[in-house]
């Protein structure tokens, strides 16, 4: 079974994530399929980048997205794209939906608001 996951890098005590999608057996950071984005926690809001489309696709396909996935994805919008594009919204329009909305997260972290 297909897992989407965080797969850790970064030093010891600044850790960054991949958002990854891996088989559920392989070890944290171990072997995996495709990388769908990163995830720094460390920046005030958390820098998140995720490669939509691809997410899409794996979920369509039976990937389960991890506990942890599943609040990024709260906070970044994409489990309520997913349900959207489940019930049939067209895939170009909620990409461009999730490059406005991460470029005014990144909006905000660098103004600090």
């Amino acid at each position: 079974m297909v897992r989407i996951r965080l797969r850790r890098i970064g030093l010891k005590g600044q850790p960054t994530y991949r958002i990854v999608a891996a088989e559920k057996e392989s070890p944290r950071d171990g072997r995996f399929l495709e990388i769908l984005g990163f995830y720094n926690p460390r920046t005030e809001p958390a820098t998140i980048h995720v490669k939509e489309d691809r997410v899409f696709h794996w979920m369509k396909n039976g990937a389960q997205p991890s506990e942890s996935m599943e609040q990024v994805f709260k906070v970044s919008g994409t489990l309520e794209r997913f349900e959207r594009f489940k019930k049939g919204e067209a895939v170009d329009l909620l990409m461009k939906e999730a490059e406005e909305a991460e470029t005014k997260r990144g909006a905000t972290n660098k103004t600090g608001k």
